[in-house]
């Protein structure tokens, strides 16, 4: 590769400018450069958080998002503005297998993901729960118990640094939660585990989808199509209990009917709020779908509900 020839400024600003160069183009950087943001590094914490986020997000979305990223190391950047990510770097998954390093599986799933922000700042961060988690069992496997949760959570301090919008904040958090689910995918689910599922991810569906693509960088063969294969079967899953419900919806015809009498009450919203209970407690597996009335009322019943 070439070396980085552009003209940039002067001061810590550079170092942002240099590293978006460098995940546009793919370009080398002269080590002089390198040692000098080195030395600059620090002064990072002074810019103001949207130009910081402004320039971090350039390098996630250049093409070279990997090399930029790795610069970003390189030159003490990343130890400033993402402490934790710089933590992942050398931080092994397993011991002795350099393709299960953390930072290097991080840099592969951002290049792999969808060029949107969002999806990009969530490639990036998913993993970062894993450092607070790693546990050795006595078998000499290692654990993560929860990374995603806490990974969640440490997404909050990060959000805030960066100037994150609320919603922004709540959906990168959310995809960092739930970036194992829809790989954890098997066709034994049933009907009501894919709506739940469905359901549970709403507005992240379409993100999650694709950082759970993404988010397979096995170097066994086969292993990739695989999961794509997987991923695929799980939409087509959605899609199926999609059209059912919209054909034959998951509570039974003349519900509202039933409810109304056996509560005692006229044609109001509450029976829509009751309704609305069964509904929510088929997404989350409680009931049964498509049952008798009285099936649905008993289970108001035992809620408490009185009318």
């Amino acid at each position: 590769m070439a070396e980085a020839a552009e003209p940039f400024g002067t001061g810590s600003d550079a170092i942002l400018q240099v590293a978006a160069h460098v995940a546009a183009t793919g370009a080398d950087v002269a080590a002089e450069i390198t040692q000098a943001a080195r030395l600059a590094a620090q002064d990072l914490v002074a810019l103001p958080p949207a130009r910081v986020r402004r320039a971090l997000e350039q390098v996630l979305m250049g093409p070279a998002a990997g090399p930029g990223l790795q610069w970003l190391h390189e030159a003490g950047a990343l130890a400033v503005l993402l402490p934790e990510v710089e933590a992942t770097v050398d931080f092994s998954q397993e011991a002795g297998r350099r393709h299960k390093d953390v930072w290097e599986h991080t840099k592969q799933v951002v290049m792999q993901a969808a060029p949107r922000p969002l999806v990009r700042w969530a490639a990036l961060l998913h993993d970062i729960g894993k450092v607070p988690t790693r546990a050795l069992l006595p078998d000499g496997r290692v654990t993560f118990h929860r990374h995603a949760e806490i990974g969640a959570r440490l997404f909050g301090a990060i959000a805030r640094r960066l100037g994150f919008a609320r919603d922004e904040r709540q959906h990168v958090a959310g995809l960092i939660l739930h970036h194992l689910r829809a790989n954890a995918y098997e066709p034994e689910w049933t009907d009501a585990a894919v709506r739940r599922f469905d359901h549970e991810m709403g507005d992240l569906l379409d993100d999650l989808i694709d950082l759970s693509r993404a988010d397979v960088t096995s170097a066994r063969p086969g292993r990739k199509q695989e999961a794509a294969r997987n991923v695929e079967a799980l939409l087509q899953r959605i899609e199926s209990v999609r059209a059912l419900d919209a054909r034959v919806p998951p509570l039974p015809p003349g519900l509202g009917d039933v409810i109304m009498e056996a509560f005692g009450i006229p044609p109001s919203r509450r029976v829509g709020e009751m309704r609305r209970l069964c509904e929510e407690a088929i997404a989350r597996g409680e009931l049964a779908e498509r049952q008798e009335p009285a099936y649905y009322v008993d289970y108001l019943r035992r809620r408490g509900i009185t009318g």
